[in-house]
């Protein structure tokens, strides 16, 4: 009998081709799986919500004539010196060692041009990004590395990392081939050998320890420098709520699309809040405790385009933080290099070889012929290309929707497309005036 499309054999969705690869690989090697990079499965993300433009009820902002500003101060509420800038788009924290020396001054070129911050990453503070970036927030991780006071004092403002969006209640990798002499001096790790950072801080067990330590660090540096904490998003109210309480000057909430150098894949695709979900209940817990605006709320996870910008800033942001699309504004997993991502196994856009420490793009790789094929300069040119088009972007769509700043978009400004966008947003479905969950229905 001839087959028909109804009798050809169907793969299991369950038992799919690469579920079944995973199962015969872990069986064979009897280890699990490390990658760089996000979560590749398909989560309700910022495509999901639209602008609704102003027309009749709405008064629009011509494009060329009237003013949107775009600026941002971050950390008013307890720092001498709160970081003022020009653009609501920051530089995620990447470590030098993840990164290389290259790739770390091409983002504070690229940021300071733009009229950014950029961000230190595990694994201590590089000359390469202190020189070229105007301003620098240093990372404050449950590892440790490189922590001293100098560097403290000469950062613009700290980072206390409690959890990333890859990884929530897990702890950083780097691996032994990207451990080289330099990185292994600046951690004071044996060099060539895996490194795994502890999960949590040793230094405190809960925000009453964790307001002592920011109190330590106020101290350190005469309450000039903006303390941030950094949160997964995994329990984004009450995580949001007892940062508060522990006297952060500013929230940085990441999703689980946002990137990390290697981790488990189970933690990257099963751990932690899509970033559209995360945003709603944090704004929640500002609101509540009346700290919204007084204390800085910056969104990272997933932030490709200017359209992802302006729908966290609807959403309650004050800013956003990029990562793996600075990367890729850098020249990361360029196509022109195709072939050479075939020899590592992998394919342009993957992200599978963050970890391995060969990327033939010289950003994330410690290799020395390597690094060499990223031109720091024309990288920076490129970076702040790319953030100049996120700002023109967020302000066209705050004009469209007659705003003349762009903190004034607001979730009246938006509506879902599908139903669990809806929810999480917290914004009406498109043709009604519901959503999922809403008080009152």
């Amino acid at each position: 009998m001839e087959k028909t499309p109804d009798t050809e054999p169907r793969q299991s969705w369950t038992f799919s081709n690469d579920t079944n690869s995973e199962i015969r690989r872990a069986a064979a090697t009897g280890i699990y799986d490390i990658r760089g990079g996000g979560a590749k499965r398909r989560v309700p993300h910022f495509d999901d919500l639209l602008f609704l433009g102003a027309s009749m009820s709405r008064y629009p902002l011509e494009g060329y004539r009237e003013k949107c500003d775009t600026s941002v101060t971050l950390g008013t509420r307890f720092a001498k010196k709160p970081i003022e800038l020009k653009i609501p788009i920051t530089i995620a924290g990447m470590s030098f060692g993840s990164l290389s020396g290259p790739a770390k001054e091409a983002l504070g070129r690229g940021a300071s041009m733009a009229g950014t911050s950029t961000t230190t990453g595990d694994g201590g503070m590089t000359e390469e990004e202190r020189g070229h970036s105007e301003k620098l927030i240093y990372q404050y991780l449950p590892s440790r590395y490189g922590m001293n006071p100098d560097d403290l004092r000469r950062a613009d403002a700290i980072e206390v990392v409690v959890g990333q969006g890859a990884k929530p209640g897990g702890g950083g990798m780097l691996l032994g081939q990207k451990i080289t002499e330099r990185v292994a001096g600046m951690r004071c790790l044996p060099e060539g050998i895996d490194q795994r950072s502890a999960c949590r801080h040793p230094d405190w067990t809960g925000p009453d320890d964790l307001e002592i330590k920011i109190l330590e660090l106020r101290e350190i540096t005469n309450w000039e420098k903006p303390i941030y904490i950094k949160v997964g998003g995994a329990r984004p109210y009450y995580d949001t709520a007892l940062a508060v309480k522990a006297g952060a000057d500013v929230i940085v909430l990441d999703g689980m699309q946002g990137g990390t150098a290697a981790t488990q894949d189970v933690f990257i695709e099963h751990v932690g809040q899509p970033t559209l979900a995360c945003i709603r209940p944090a704004v929640q817990a500002l609101q509540d405790l009346g700290m919204h605006r007084e204390v800085q709320l910056v969104v990272s996870g997933g932030i490709r385009t200017g359209a992802d910008v302006a729908k966290a800033l609807a959403l309650g942001a004050d800013a956003v933080s990029i990562g793996t699309a600075a990367l890729v504004a850098l020249g990361d997993n360029d196509p022109k290099w195709e072939a050479e991502y075939q020899k590592l196994g992998t394919t342009t856009g993957a992200y599978d070889d963050w970890h391995e420490g060969r990327d033939p793009a010289g950003i994330t790789t410690q290799d020395p012929e390597l690094m060499k094929r990223l031109d720091p300069e024309a990288a920076g040119r490129r970076l702040r290309n790319y953030l100049n088009v996120l700002t023109l972007e967020c302000q066209t769509l705050a004009r469209a929707c007659g705003h003349n700043h762009v903190h004034n978009l607001e979730p009246e400004d938006l509506c879902a497309l599908t139903m669990e966008a809806a929810a999480m947003a917290q914004v009406p479905l498109a043709g009604t005036n519901w959503y999922p969950g809403k008080p009152g229905f």
